[in-house]
Order: C-alpha cells, then sequence, then structure tokens
C-alpha cells in the first residue's frame, strides 16, 4: 500500500486511539467473518456499553453499517443523557446516512479512524461522501468529530479485505 495516511487529529487523546483500536479489531473481524470491514464502539465514562460491526453482506440490509446498527441497539437499552455523554468511536468516516443516525441518537461525540477521502483513494473509486464534519456542521454544529486517528490501521484493513 502506498497511499500515505494522513496525521492523527491533534484534538485525539490516548483514550480515543485505543477505542478507535478496538473498532479497527471489529472492522477486522466482519471482514473475516465475510461483512464488508467496518466496526463501531460507545464509550460512556471511559467504558465501551456497545459494540457493532457492519452487517450489510449478511442481512441484506443496506442500512446496517456499523454507526447505524449501533445507534439502533443503543437508543433501545440506553437514556437520552447517557448517548448525549457518550463517544462513538468507528474505524472508517461516517457516510452521510451514518452521520444521520449520529444526530438522531443524540449522541455528542464521534471519533473516526480512517478518511474516507483516504479509503476511496486507496480503493480507486469515489464513495458518494461528503466530510462528516461538513455534515455536523449544517445539521448539528454541537456535535464534535474527531479523525483521523491511526489511519494507517484501517487503510491496512481496507487493502487486505479489498
Amino acid at each position: 500500500m502506498n497511499l500515505t495516511a494522513l496525521p492523527d487529529d491533534p484534538l485525539s487523546t490516548e483514550m480515543d486511539r485505543e477505542f478507535i483500536r478496538r473498532s479497527y479489531e471489529i472492522a477486522r473481524g466482519a471482514g473475516a467473518d465475510g461483512g464488508r470491514p467496518f466496526g463501531s464502539v460507545l464509550v460512556h465514562e471511559g467504558k465501551i456499553i456497545a459494540e457493532f460491526k457492519n452487517i450489510v453482506t449478511e442481512t441484506g440490509d443496506v442500512t446496517q453499517h456499523a454507526e447505524t446498527g449501533l445507534v439502533a441497539l443503543a437508543t433501545q437499552k440506553f437514556s437520552r443523557d447517557v448517548l448525549a455523554e457518550s463517544t462513538l468511536y468507528t474505524s472508517t468516516e461516517p457516510c452521510i446516512m451514518c452521520c444521520g443516525a449520529i444526530y438522531w441518537g443524540g449522541i455528542s461525540r464521534l471519533v473516526y479512524g480512517t478518511t474516507s477521502s483516504q479509503m476511496s483513494q486507496l480503493l480507486g473509486r469515489e464513495y458518494l461522501s461528503i466530510p462528516s464534519r461538513e455534515v455536523f456542521e449544517r445539521i448539528q454544529p454541537g456535535v464534535a468529530v474527531v479523525g483521523p486517528v491511526l489511519e494507517q490501521e484501517g487503510l491496512k484493513i481496507h487493502a487486505e479485505y479489498h
């Protein structure tokens, strides 16, 4: 892989790197299980409270991205207050649909690993994607967006899968 990863967002912390690594483990497992290599975790007060992998291939449901599945699970299990105090970590920058789910779920912070633009370059095709920062600036400026974080690790997962 000749693509150079972008540097970590200066706002990222060591805790962010720890949880991005977990989202990468989930993504790697999803790819190994025959699905698409995307994974997400929801963290509240420094602890993982939910995890989800992309299950589009397994279910045939195109809405079952790692982030949308995680938000669907979390909104059934946790209060709005817990969600508002939580951070969603995801292996790859979320698409517009996933940003909408994060918004509607009331999650106040998003940290992603690999940028959609770098993944597109790696795969040699453009995804219909607007950067998540731009999406949240328009729909909910209060959502803190941090990323990329440990992008080289995420690009490696995509390179191995594709």
